[in-house]
């Protein structure tokens, strides 16, 4: 009897032990559209930028009309 219980839970282990590995496994791949990260955060520079840019010139034009 205590010899099927030690198999049984050396078994669940083995097949729980399987199912970490083979996650681990999938979780270093990357995920969907990763490849497209770098083109993104290139967008959201120059975007940034120009809206730097933007939001400069309206502070300089509130400030004209202010002296005006």
């Amino acid at each position: 009897m205590g010899r099927e219980r030690t198999s049984a839970a050396l078994g669940r282990i083995e097949r729980a032990l399987a199912r970490i590995e083979a996650n681990a496994g999938a979780s270093r791949t990357p995920p969907p559209g990763a490849e497209n990260v770098d083109t993104l955060r290139r967008n959201h520079l120059a975007l940034r930028t120009k809206v730097e840019g933007a939001i400069g010139e309206i502070d300089r034009l509130l400030d004209t009309q202010g002296r005006g």
